[in-house]
């Protein structure tokens, strides 16, 4: 238990980013909110809104010394150096396979425990085929919450999910996870025909 919080306070420590500020920003101490002046999305910390302006903007201030690619965090940069190290830090307890990120062997583990993130109102939905979700859009009309917010970002082309070892985008969760197979060399799905 000691050794996870050591190891956990290291990825924190390891993870976090330094952002310089003015000393004009520096007072903003008694302000609760920092809203981006390009969608409006609010946080409670500045150096978090930072951060975020970059998916308006495109910067991506930290390089990769070995191959140039370019991220906008600095942990994203630090993840991405396992590719060129090969360093899989994260092992898991039952099957002893490596991951090179944590969030890939957290995801793995459901391979043991058989636990997915489907909720049991989207199963509901599912077999009932009600469609209680619109969209103000096209006015297509879905079985659950999440595959509306999906739906929106097809119209916006909004793209919130990062690769943080490339930099490409995604619209959906899922199309991510399955982009990471490219650099991990990892071929989860077999065929048993063959």
């Amino acid at each position: 238990m000691e050794d996870e919080l050591y190891r956990s306070e290291v990825e924190c420590k390891r993870e976090s980013e330094e952002i310089d500020f003015s000393d004009e920003e520096k007072n903003e101490k008694g302000k609760t909110s920092f809203d981006c002046d390009i969608c409006g999305k609010s946080f409670s910390w500045k150096a978090k809104l930072v951060i975020h302006e970059r998916t308006h903007t495109g910067e991506k201030p930290y390089h990769c010394d070995i191959c140039g690619k370019s991220f906008s965090r600095n942990d994203h940069l630090t993840k991405h150096k396992h590719v060129h190290t090969g360093e899989k830090p994260y092992h898991c307890e039952i099957c002893d396979e490596s991951f090179s990120r944590n969030d890939n062997l957290t995801i793995h583990r459901r391979v043991h425990t058989g636990e997915n993130h489907i909720t049991v109102k989207s199963v509901i939905h599912i077999h009932t085929d009600e469609k209680s979700y619109h969209c103000g859009v096209c006015g297509k009309s879905f079985s659950d919450g999440p595959s509306l917010t999906v739906r929106k970002y097809v119209h916006s082309r909004e793209k919130p999910y990062h690769c943080d070892i490339c930099g490409k985008s995604f619209s959906t969760w899922s199309a991510l996870f399955k982009h990471k197979y490219i650099h991990t060399g990892e071929k989860p799905y077999h065929c048993e025909m063959w």
